[in-house]
């Protein structure tokens, strides 16, 4: 019977996820990657993290650190810190492992772990995600997969401040 794994645990340093994912790869299990701020969780979130799920065996999920979220989002964002973001990314059944990184892109998550399977939301392009050449030149697959209209974030976030 699959033991669910809690919460914590799911929730990895880049050098603890590096032996995970060789491992993975070792047993033939397509390892996926995606990135984002996921500061306040909705329903098109989870849909890509589902449809990430689908395009593989293992899901790792690269979560922008408070101090990058500020730098891409402004000074009030993110709304959530960071622990919390990641325990409630960690929390969905589609997730296995979510690793926090500084830096404004994944490029040096990408780089170290080279995931089998790229994905990011439909407001990329395959020819603009960061990390796309790393990935296919492994061997692997880049995707885009289009955003639920009128959800995001910001919509949120200014729908509060409105009312």
């Amino acid at each position: 019977m699959h033991q669910p794994r809690r919460v914590k645990d799911k929730i990895k340093t880049l050098d603890q996820l590096q032996p995970i994912v060789q491992q993975a790869k070792s047993s033939r299990r397509l390892v996926v990657f995606t990135n984002g701020c996921f500061d306040i969780l909705h329903s098109g979130h989870v849909k890509l993290l589902e449809q990430c799920r689908q395009a593989g065996d293992v899901l790792i999920i690269g979560l922008n650190s408070d101090a990058s979220v500020r730098k891409l989002k402004g000074p009030e964002r993110p709304v959530v810190a960071q622990e919390q973001r990641a325990e409630v990314v960690a929390a969905l059944e589609a997730v296995d492992y979510v690793v926090i990184f500084d830096e404004l892109d994944p490029l040096q998550v990408i780089t170290r772990l080279v995931p089998d399977v790229l994905i990011k939301g439909g407001d990329w392009t395959p020819d603009t995600i960061i990390g796309r050449d790393i990935v296919e030149a492994a061997g692997g697959s880049v995707f885009a997969i289009p955003l639920m209209d009128g959800v995001s974030t910001t919509v949120i976030i200014k729908k509060m401040r409105d009312s």
